[in-house]
């Protein structure tokens, strides 16, 4: 019986470990133009069941690696900011906290978010 309580709980410790797959996952040319961003290159969307991952890469090395959840932001160049912060930081206070997050769960092929008067340009272009 001991036996048996062992092997369920380290069965149930190592599948609780697991990195969990994603649920969607889609390559596609990312350009992210706004005044402390700039990124232009392949990249890839990957949509898990709590947040979606966007990395862009240059000359096969991460340029960005952003994980996107329902209440904050974590890059790999800082730590998690609550959406509002992020906005202010990298966007502009003026924008819908969920904002991002919403584009990148976007299921068109090609999403353009063109902000003039912000000096804010977001295209993603999907591939087949």
């Amino acid at each position: 019986m001991k036996n048996i309580f062992l092997i369920l709980l380290s069965i149930f410790i190592f599948t609780g470990c697991f990195n969990t797959k994603p649920q969607l996952t889609s390559s596609a040319t990312i350009l992210i133009k706004t005044p402390s961003m700039k990124f232009y290159d392949k990249g890839f969307i990957f949509k898990y069941r709590d947040y979606t991952q966007v990395q862009i890469f240059s000359a096969g090395t991460a340029v960005l690696d952003m994980k996107i959840y329902e209440d904050r932001i974590c890059k790999s160049t800082f730590e998690c900011q609550d959406l509002k912060t992020f906005n202010s930081q990298n966007l502009h206070p003026s924008y819908e906290d969920t904002f991002i997050k919403e584009l990148f769960d976007r299921n068109e092929r090609e999403i353009t978010h063109r902000d003039r008067k912000n000096r804010i340009l977001i295209r993603i272009r999907k591939d087949k």
